[in-house]
């Protein structure tokens, strides 16, 4: 994926990892535009953070990069804390955060974006398809990462 080749991600812990070795067990990535001041969002993270952890738990290759709209660094740094899953995030006002929101047109939040892992576009709708199917969702976004 070309816009975060070569760039460093996050966690919760303030760790950080280029973003290659960070998905390089990852068939399908998730892209989560999202922040702690919008309501829709703090009603969906947790959501998201029990999906993320069936599937590492049952071995599956999915990652998540959290793409943050809060106001300030403590505040994204604060909500990863409190309601992320281990997953990872751009760094707070990166070049990468706006260019990841142009480059998938997001124009609101929560926003989940899948992509196969050489950067194919499965879905713009990746909350959906959580709300409505679960865990199970995921076989098929791994046919369409192929």
């Amino acid at each position: 994926m070309e816009i975060i080749n070569g760039k460093k991600l996050v966690k919760r812990d303030g760790s950080t990892l280029d973003a290659e070795s960070a998905l390089s067990s990852s068939s399908v990535i998730g892209f989560y535009f999202s922040a702690h001041w919008c309501p829709p969002c703090r009603a969906f993270t947790p959501v998201l953070a029990d999906f993320y952890d069936a599937l590492r738990d049952a071995g599956e290759g999915f990652e998540i990069i959290f793409v943050s709209s809060d106001r300030s660094e403590a505040e994204m740094l604060n909500y990863m804390k409190d309601s992320h899953g281990d997953w990872f995030a751009v760094p707070f006002n990166s070049a990468e955060v706006r260019a990841l929101k142009e480059k998938f047109q997001v124009s609101g939040i929560p926003c989940l974006v899948i992509l196969g892992k050489n950067g194919q576009l499965i879905t713009k709708d990746g909350r959906s398809a959580i709300n409505s199917v679960g865990p199970s969702v995921m076989s098929s976004w791994k046919e369409m990462a192929i």
